[in-house]
């Protein structure tokens, strides 16, 4: 086929398949119209008629709202391709399924079971495919189209066996923005096995770095809200990722697959309205992870908030001496555990038996009966003294009073862990106003979950006094309902009133799901997973107790590198449930640094699983070795080389450029970098969180899971000695191009 010819057969099929782009972007429209008429009917009728009409009208408002949400969000690249099947038919996929004014299927949600061949066909087992029709837009226009006969043998002779392979080329090449954009359009068979495997039990994916693990993860999620609507709707789905700044890089994948109702945070913010303000060294850090604090929080809870009783003490009340001792307070606490409520819920139990028994010894004492004399109970509750002596032994508190009473009397730690050692206690030891820091945080989960809430009397009365209500109303519209023969259906009483009288009904999942610390999800996805503590993963799988798991990472960019036990041994308790996937093929990184980046790590003593890189790019490396007194001057002449560098290949401002530094160096750097005139002309982020300007500094662990044009790493070996896997995420974090400016010698494969 001639060049000529080739042209004319590409224009018509642009021509054609801009016909049936027109076609479904006036679907979309007339859908969003819809939705869009209907809402503003809903809204016209305002607050008029009975509770339970208001009621169904914000529930078809909140329908209404959310469908132009997602239809909003998949505007952009709306048709991904098309389908042509041994019989002659013709289907086209997208990111949502549309339908024409006859209401038949034109274009089909990439995640429902038709589109599978999209993804998974080949050259080597077409199924019923004959061609597979990629289809490239810009905003509504059709601006190019990618066919692959999949029944011609000599079509795909290549090993690496990709799918849509000018598109993914295409989609490499691209300037990076900031912010992840979603791989729809270009996802590889390997990673469509995976995003399309089961939803039961824990899936771990191992990648290495550009293997697309992130990606494949966030497009699981959306995969596993459209196929299990109706399972995960109500519990929702988690997202946990390394650092904020990693789920800001990643906040705009899932609205534009058209999922925006998940939860996404880092497994630091997971425990409500506690936060970390304190740091601590790394041994530390270690040493609270161990998962031996599930039992010392076990152990506080009996040994100090719940501490047995010695001695008898003698209680007067209306000049009468009442007795409490050690067995009735035993007897209390062991009826208080039986009821299986946390220990603060429990505490009514455990405090009624011991004022029912202090009323009968005055009942006695007065010789009175207590049945008609009541008000005795009243008095044993008023007694400052009873009062005092039965709450020693069962002390209402809440996780952060009693986890910073166990750092700072050197007793009670001693009192709950006598396996740690008398250095370990005393790394432990701090001021009871210190802040809480990163590790403390599922410690504190951890005694929450033994704990329950905690709240003072008056609102503990509040609380009793709204359920009242909530029965209440469960009772009336009960009562309405049967009158009006609308039992047995598929909504109860309870139903109803919960949503006419309990809580704000405006809440979101996500909103309800961030405050409550006991909420459960359908399913968990955890990315960078590979250094999570013991610890962190019992507070994760405490919120996901069906474990339903989507867990990914790569083991070899863990600080201190793989574990002997890989993922088995990485996920602790979690490890003998896992089954583990593989992804084999770097999308993003080129081979040259691949490459370098593994032979480093050899260098250095901790060699890392080889990846394979579907590309190269000529110039990916320069290193500059200066002396220690022009190290932050050859960084800065580095930093304007390599952003006119970006310039001359994307134009001005566009790719981004990181500066991956070691912490000891990280302060000076940012002093060089924020503000030097020398870099006027580019954008720099000076708050260290705003993913949208060109320039960013960082350490190689607010690196991990992010993607840059091109990375300057300063004093690579300084990292190295920080963490060897923390040298591996810096290195490989460029798409096209890695510096290195040092003043300390360089091994062998940076030279």
């Amino acid at each position: 086929m001639t060049d000529q010819t080739e042209l004319t057969a590409q224009h018509k099929a642009i021509a054609e398949e801009q016909t049936f782009v027109s076609q479904a972007y006036d679907a979309l429209d007339a859908q969003r119209a819809y939705y869009a008429d209907q809402l503003t009917k809903v809204r016209a009728q305002g607050g008029r008629g009975t509770p339970g009409q208001v009621s169904e009208r914000d529930s078809f408002a909140t329908h209404y709202e959310d469908n132009l949400v997602r239809l909003r969000n998949v505007e952009n690249r709306l048709v991904l391709g098309r389908l042509d099947t041994q019989d002659g038919k013709i289907h086209h996929i997208g990111r949502t399924t549309l339908r024409d004014g006859n209401d038949d299927i034109i274009l089909t949600d990439w995640r429902a079971a038709q589109s599978e061949p999209f993804y998974q066909a080949t050259a080597a087992h077409p199924g019923n495919v004959r061609r597979r029709r990629h289809i490239q837009t810009r905003l509504r226009t059709v601006i190019g189209v990618e066919d692959e006969l999949l029944t011609d043998s000599d079509t795909h002779s290549d090993d690496l066996n990709l799918t849509g392979e000018g598109a993914l080329f295409a989609a490499m090449s691209k300037a990076r923005d900031g912010r992840m954009g979603d791989i729809v359009a270009t996802i590889q068979t390997e990673q469509d096995q995976i995003i399309r495997s089961d939803v039961n039990g824990i899936l771990v994916v191992q990648g290495g770095p550009g293997t697309g693990k992130t990606a494949v993860a966030l497009h699981r999620a959306a995969y596993l809200l459209y196929t299990y609507r109706e399972r995960l709707s109500r519990s929702g789905v988690l997202i946990i990722g390394p650092s904020p700044i990693f789920l800001r890089y990643i906040d705009q994948v899932l609205p534009a697959l058209g999922e925006s109702d998940v939860v996404s945070t880092t497994v630091d913010d997971l425990l409500p309205n506690v936060r970390a303000t304190a740091t601590e060294p790394a041994d530390v850090a270690a040493l609270k992870g161990d998962t031996r604090w599930a039992e010392f929080a076990k152990r506080a809870i009996r040994k100090i908030v719940e501490k047995p009783r010695r001695d008898t003490a003698t209680i007067v009340i209306n000049g009468k001496k009442l007795t409490l001792t050690p067995k009735m307070v035993d007897a209390a606490q062991r009826k208080a555990r039986r009821s299986g409520k946390p220990h603060n819920q429990a505490r009514e139990i455990y405090a009624k038996r011991l004022v029912e028994q202090l009323a009968q010894q005055l009942a006695d004492a007065l010789d009175i009966d207590l049945v008609h004399n009541d008000f005795l109970y009243g008095d044993v509750i008023e007694s400052i003294d009873a009062r005092r002596e039965i709450n020693l032994h069962w002390l209402p508190s809440s996780a952060t009073t009693l986890l910073a009473r166990i750092y700072h009397y050197p007793e009670l730690l001693a009192r709950i862990a006598p396996e740690l050692t008398d250095a370990e206690r005393a790394l432990l030891h701090r001021d009871r106003s210190s802040g809480f820091t990163r590790a403390d945080i599922p410690i504190l989960d951890e005694l929450a979950e033994h704990l329950g809430e905690f709240a003072t009397d008056a609102e503990r009365a509040q609380e009793r006094a709204l359920e009242n209500q909530r029965r209440t109303h469960d009772s009336y519209v009960s009562d309405t309902m049967d009158a009006m023969g609308l039992g047995g259906g598929i909504v109860n009483a309870g139903d109803v009133a919960e949503r006419l009288y309990g809580g704000d009904s405006a809440d979101t999942l996500a909103e309800r799901a961030t405050t409550d610390r006991t909420w459960t999800y359908g399913h968990v996805v955890v990315d960078e997973a590979q250094e999570l503590s013991d610890m962190q993963w019992r507070m994760i799988a405490r919120r996901n107790p069906s474990r339903s798991m989507t867990i990914v990472g790569d083991v070899d960019q863990r600080p201190d590198g793989a574990p002997s036990g890989g993922w088995k041994q990485a996920l602790g308790a979690l490890g003998e449930f896992t089954r583990i996937d593989q992804l084999t093929m770097s999308y993003r990184t080129p081979s040259s640094l691949l490459d370098r980046a593994c032979a480093v790590m050899g260098n250095i003593g901790h060699p890392v699983r080889p990846v394979r890189a579907v590309r190269d790019l000529p110039d990916t490396y320069v290193a500059d070795s200066v002396e220690t007194a022009t190290l932050f001057d050859a960084l800065v002449a580095r930093t304007g080389a390599e952003c006119e560098r970006l310039d001359s290949q994307y134009g001005q401002e566009h790719g981004t450029l990181a500066i991956i530094a070691p912490n000891s160096l990280l302060a000076r750097t940012k002093e060089a970098i924020v503000g030097n005139p020398a870099l006027d002309a580019w954008s720099i982020d000076n708050s260290g969180t705003d993913v949208t300007k060109r320039i960013r500094v960082m350490n190689a662990r607010d690196s991990k899971g992010l993607e840059f044009d091109s990375v300057i790493v300063v004093n690579p070996m300084g990292i190295a000695k920080e963490g060897p896997g923390d040298l591996y995420v810096a290195m490989t974090r460029a798409t096209r191009r890695l510096a290195v400016v040092t003043d300390a010698p360089l091994p062998p494969a940076l030279s």
